[in-house]
């Protein structure tokens, strides 16, 4: 398991040392993420039992990294209650956005292609007589 976790931490670490270095603006554990799947496919050796075992640890006590969070929503819940109809008004703004932004990408990845005609294949050139 140590050697699980010191796979992922390394990534995360590799992750956060290119978000600064290359000014990208994700977040450091997203690129380390990419690396550890990068570093998962090349090595196709079977051997990520490790990772995994760690990965499984960490996810059966996810709940616990939702504990800060809600200490800072506890912490300040004044301030919540002075803004809470601008914060209501982003809240459901963000997630209509994001709601269409999906629907229109599915519409757009999964729009019917026209039936193939005379012409043969899209994208083929046919012999004249």
């Amino acid at each position: 398991m140590v050697n699980g976790l010191m796979w992922l931490l390394g990534c995360q670490l590799v992750g956060e040392v290119v978000v600064r270095l290359t000014d990208l603006p994700v977040p450091g554990p997203v690129v380390g993420m990419a690396v550890l799947l990068a570093l998962l496919v090349l090595r196709r050796s079977g051997d990520d039992a490790t990772v995994v075992r760690a990965a499984d640890g960490l996810l059966r006590h996810l709940q616990l990294l939702f504990v800060p969070a809600g200490v800072g929503v506890v912490a300040y819940v004044a301030v919540i209650r002075e803004d809470a109809l601008p914060i209501t008004v982003a809240m459901l703004g963000s997630w209509l956005a994001g709601l269409l932004a999906v629907g229109w990408t599915a519409r757009l990845l999964t729009r019917d292609h026209p039936a193939e005609g005379a012409e043969g294949a899209a994208g083929t050139v046919e012999a004249g007589p």
